[in-house]
């Protein structure tokens, strides 16, 4: 490939690949090249760069780089925006209905299209393609891919090709595609392998692999048409210009929680989030007292059920107080049960009258719809009348939830306060997401967590409701609702490891 033609110098700017990874980049002569496997390496870049070798210089080629969904295209940030950093310079002209460029003299063009659907990719069937992008390629299917790579043809003169950009993903199809290229235990990049050219071809659903094309025309004859393929690790450190422009971007990644900074940070392929990766019990350190003055919330994740015969496991109500002094977070009381719907509202109440007091505000998880809202009304006019109560609808899975208050704990920043639910509260969490039966208490926590997180200096500022007793070193135990608790040893004051 033409490296010269990246060298881009309008009014004296010049746009062209930087040395390491993302040279090699746009320099592979690869039919099939994938790039990244880490955060902040200059992947979007690298991608849209590529093209421009051509596209003002080969009459007929085009191209097309493919998102999954609209907006990962879109959002702030992302390819459409990136795309004005550097297309301008080669006199591209946007049409932003279509998100398309188009280019003198030839008018070749670079369009932005999502395939969101399996089936989607149908919608190419008739489609030559010189160029094929794959931005984050581990969000698309096999199938879509493969389907894609039957459309990538040329009538232009130039060879054509595909370039693909990902994070590492331990349970993507892309893992074993490039798992030559991963050291023995499939965890990190060989970067002896980095740029190295293997050939393949597939025949029905298998892939077969040689270290020459010529091997695989002897082995398997002219009817296939192997392609060339290779990968190319990059991490944020191949990456200096973003590092000067956003020194905090490192920070970020390390705030993390631990199986994203893996993936992100150290392009670790094989880490996935079981039991204990999302918290662990050695983040937590229990004490005996805590500062006045806290912002407070008390978070309730509602249920509405008792054991019984026909249910002998039903979900628990759970209501986590919670608090910051502005830099660390405080556990400070746990509420947890099983009761029916006018015994969880009874134990509300009572928690808000009797323990946490007016000062703390309090958050109730609301149910999506009509009957969500009117709940949420009836607290606030019937149960909790007088406090300061909020419905929250939350948004995300539950993982990436817990993933924010993770990062806080991971960081040492979550205390929690001496008591007899300390240990199953604990249990729960380092069980989440893989081994444990419920969440209820995972999800006050991210919830409370949120909600501190946006409105820490607002609302509500009042002095701990924790008794006096508990700022001169006195363990406290809060005994106003009692809590159905069978794992605490109440002869024991230490927590048992686990």
């Amino acid at each position: 490939m033409d490296l010269d033609a990246l060298k881009i110098d309008p009014a004296a700017k010049i746009i062209q690949p930087q040395p390491g990874p993302q040279y090699q980049f746009c320099a592979c002569p690869a039919d099939i090249a994938i790039y990244g496997g880490a955060g902040g390496s200059g992947k979007s870049f690298a991608l849209l760069l590529d093209p421009c070798q051509y596209l003002t210089k080969v009459p007929g080629f085009g191209g097309v780089i493919f998102r999954r969904t609209y907006p990962e295209i879109t959002m702030e940030g992302a390819l459409w925006d990136t795309s004005w950093n550097i297309y301008p310079a080669i006199k591209g002209k946007a049409t932003e209905n279509d998100l398309t460029w188009a280019f003198p003299p030839y008018n070749n063009t670079i369009s932005f299209l999502h395939i969101e659907h399996e089936k989607s990719v149908h919608r190419y069937q008739g489609s030559q393609i010189a160029y094929i992008g794959f931005d984050e390629l581990t969000t698309f299917s096999q199938y879509q891919f493969f389907f894609l790579l039957s459309r990538n043809r040329s009538a232009c003169g130039v060879q054509p090709y595909i370039r693909a950009t990902c994070n590492p993903d331990p349970d993507s199809w892309v893992k074993e595609f490039i798992g030559w290229w991963l050291d023995a235990n499939g965890e990190f990049p060989d970067y002896s392998k980095s740029g190295v050219l293997r050939w393949f071809i597939r025949d029905k659903d298998e892939i077969i692999w040689a270290d020459t094309r010529e091997r695989l025309i002897k082995d398997w004859g002219n009817q296939y048409d192997p392609k060339s393929v290779t990968f190319i690790p990059a991490k944020l450190s191949d990456n200096p210009i973003l590092e000067k422009a956003d020194p905090g971007y490192r920070g970020r990644l390390m705030a993390l929680p631990f199986v994203e900074q893996q993936q992100l940070l150290h392009g670790n392929w094989a880490v996935r989030l079981v039991a204990g990766m999302l918290f662990r019990q050695e983040w937590f350190e229990i004490v005996d007292t805590v500062p006045t003055g806290l912002r407070m919330v008390r978070y309730w994740d509602k249920a509405a059920s008792e054991v019984s015969e026909a249910n002998r496991d039903p979900d628990w109500t759970a209501g986590v107080l919670y608090a910051t002094d502005g830099r660390e977070y405080y556990v400070l009381d746990v509420q947890h049960f099983r009761k029916r719907p006018g015994g969880v509202e009874e134990t509300i109440q009572y928690t808000a009258r009797n323990l946490d007091g007016p000062g703390v505000d309090i958050v109730i998880e609301q149910e999506p719809g009509s009957s969500g809202v009117d709940d949420i009304e009836h607290y606030v006019r019937d149960v909790l009348y007088g406090f300061n109560v909020t419905g929250d609808r939350p948004t995300g899975d539950k993982q990436t939830r817990a993933g924010i208050v993770s990062a806080a704990a991971q960081q040492r920043l979550i205390k929690i306060l001496r008591a007899p639910w300390n240990l199953t509260f604990l249990r729960e969490l380092v069980a989440f997401p893989t081994k444990g039966v419920h969440d209820d208490l995972v999800d006050g926590l991210s919830g409370s967590h949120l909600y501190l997180t946006r409105n820490a200096y607002g609302g509500n500022q009042a002095k701990s409701p924790i008794p006096q007793a508990a700022h001169k070193g006195v363990p406290i135990s809060r005994t106003g609702v009692p809590a159905m608790y069978t794992e605490y040893n109440p002869g024991s004051d230490k927590m048992p490891r686990m």
